[in-house]
């Protein structure tokens, strides 16, 4: 690879921020903090805002994208969407209407992964498992992991039907057998190890690692 600047931007929500790992900064910051090592890597921009979801995501992403552009007309090649856990949220009480219907939900993904399509090399990876007997978070937030399953399912079929690369997260952490210890007691959020997990697993991914490979082409 060479040393020519090529970027990365990452997308999404707190997850992507790093919230909930105050020893190694997030996944996202971990995988920085590696690649950077590495000479020839690309510059990882992570632009993660707590409680950001589809919605909001949608109305920055182009612009977020367009000013982290270090060459002139080059903007950066490759983009990484993690959302969707906020969406999944009901609002109130348990059995209240969700932040956004899974109907809407779906509708606008495809909408922002076709107009991210277009511009740049996408990637999107899955939801993470949350700890239902600390609902209801902030006293008025119900997220379920019956929600981030079906969400998560929205999000695979939406890559599948648009061929991007996908990376399933919900099931395969949900899978580890003390899965809880990776999240904070807030009940949503990862912790420090939550976060070394998602990192090894999008370390390793081999949709990314072609894009490394081919991202000079």
């Amino acid at each position: 690879m060479s040393s020519s600047l090529k970027q990365l931007i990452i997308l999404g929500d707190s997850s992507v921020y790093g919230w909930g790992d105050p020893l190694g900064g997030g996944w996202c910051e971990r995988l920085r903090q590696q690649w950077m090592k590495i000479k020839g890597y690309p510059i990882i921009y992570s632009l993660g805002i707590r409680g950001d979801g589809l919605e909001r995501v949608a109305k920055r992403w182009n612009q977020e994208w367009k000013c982290r552009g270090e060459l002139r007309r080059k903007y950066p090649d490759g983009l990484l969407l993690s959302i969707g856990l906020n969406d999944t949220a009901k609002i109130g009480r348990q059995d209240g209407r969700p932040q956004l219907s899974p109907e809407a939900f779906r509708f606008g993904l495809e909408r922002l992964l076709r107009e991210m399509k277009d511009v740049t090399n996408i990637m999107v990876i899955g939801l993470t498992p949350v700890n239902e007997i600390k609902m209801p978070f902030a006293e008025c937030l119900w997220y379920s992991n019956k929600a981030c399953a079906k969400y998560e399912r929205q999000i695979e079929e939406s890559c599948l039907e648009l061929d991007i690369p996908f990376l399933p997260i919900f099931h395969a952490m949900k899978g580890e057998a003390s899965w809880e210890n990776l999240i904070e007691k807030d009940g949503i959020h990862l912790n420090t190890e939550g976060h070394k997990w998602i990192f090894k697993r999008v370390e390793k991914w081999k949709s990314l690692q072609k894009w490394l490979e081919q991202v000079d082409n």
